[in-house]
This record gives C-alpha cells, structure tokens and sequence, in this order.
C-alpha cells in the first residue's frame, strides 16, 4: 500500500511538477481524446497521467520509463487505484515496437541542460542535452509509426526549445502539430544557472521573464496528429 505521510526517496524523486499539472488539466479538458482509447504514456514516472487517464475512462494503459524507480511506482499507483496498466522500463519506443495507441502523451525531459543531477530529481528527470532536444526529437521521429489512424499525441513543450522545430520535424511525418494551451512555469534559480548559455541568452525577455529574483518561462501544451484530424 501507498504511505503518503512517509514517500520513499523515489516517490519524492517523481513527485508531480508544474508540467504534469498542465498537461492533466488540458486531458481533463478534453475526455472526447480519452474514453475508450488505447493510451500509452512516455516518460510515465509516478504513473499519475495514466491514473488519471484511467479515472476518465481510458480502456488501455500503457507507459515506459528509462528509471526502474518509475515503473515500480507506477506499477504500485495503479494497482492501488485499481487500473490494470502495462509498463515497461526501456529506451523510449523500443519495448512498445510494433503497438499503436489512440492517445499518446509525453512530459520529457527537455530542459537545454548537460546532463547533470538536479537537486530532488532523478537524473533522467531534468536534462534533454545542451539543446534540450535529444529526447523530444526522438519521440517525434517515431510517434508516426505508432499512431492509430486518428490518433494524437499531447505533451509538455518548452517554448524555449524551439517550437517551429517541432512542428517541422512532424510535418515530414505527415502531423500537424498545435499549441492546445500556454502557461507559465516556475524556474528555479539554481536550475536556470545550469540552462545552456546560448538558449538563456536567445530566450531572456522573450519566453523567459523575470520578476526581481523570480524566474518564469512559457509552457506549452501541444497537441500532434495526422494532417487533417487535429482538433
């Protein structure tokens, strides 16, 4: 059973952030995407976005995580929250190969950093490499291929780590990528030392604004499917 007055240490590691927040509040706003469908989640960590998928009535759970950590916890929300769920620890679409979902959702690592340990987090959790992409743009290059024919996917999305990119590495894949919603998001100041000079110095004053000693950036949610489908 779930103690959460006494988190394990990876529990605590995998604690939602500002991002998982976003990302369920635009899927609670959008149950049409979620009933019935085949779900899988990249990068499912605690497990919460699939709960709560789950919760809206998704028939089909499915996540992959890189961090043993993750899929034990999980594995253990679930099955406390009575969902059946399969996940699956592995690099990103190698252990679902060949499976196609109706709804895919992401919150990837895709912070411009090196990778280096942030403090409370699993290493995994926070870096995407100096131009934040390293894992986004995998994830885009194989989503297709793992599409049902009117399937989306919906993810976090820096708009720091260049949008436009995004959308034209989709649309060679025949998608269409569109911005759902936008938010800002809290950045620490000790996270914000270790971004990659070049992107703070591109982005400062655009989509990073400060407030005195206060750091916020816009956060997209972005919603990726096949040309002429998207909502």
């Amino acid at each position: 059973m779930l103690d959460i007055a006494k988190p394990s240490p990876a529990t605590a590691a995998l604690r939602p952030s500002e991002y998982t927040a976003a990302l369920i509040h635009v899927l609670r706003r959008r149950p049409e995407c979620v009933q019935g469908a085949k779900v899988l989640e990249m990068g499912c960590g605690s497990g919460v976005v699939l709960a709560a998928l789950g919760a809206m009535g998704a028939t089909s759970l499915s996540g992959v995580d890189i961090e043993d950590e993750a899929v034990s916890t999980g594995r253990l929300l679930l099955r406390e929250l009575g969902h059946d769920a399969q996940l699956f620890r592995g690099d990103m679409w190698q252990p679902v190969a060949g499976r196609r979902f109706d709804l895919i959702v992401a919150n990837l690592p895709h912070f411009p950093m090196e990778h280096v340990e942030v403090a409370g987090r699993l290493p995994t959790w926070s870096s995407g490499g100096v131009d934040g992409r390293e894992f986004l743009d995998s994830f885009l290059e194989g989503l297709a291929d793992h599409f049902t024919a009117k399937a989306r996917a919906v993810l976090t999305h820096n708009a720091f780590v260049d949008v436009e990119r995004s959308r034209v590495l989709a649309a060679r894949h025949g998608l269409a990528l569109t911005v759902l919603a936008s938010v800002l998001v809290h950045i620490a100041n000790e996270k914000l030392a270790l971004m990659t000079p070049s992107v703070l110095l591109a982005e400062d004053g655009k989509s990073i604004h400060r407030y005195g000693p206060h750091v916020f950036a816009d956060l997209h949610i972005v919603e990726i499917a096949p040309v002429g489908t998207q909502s």
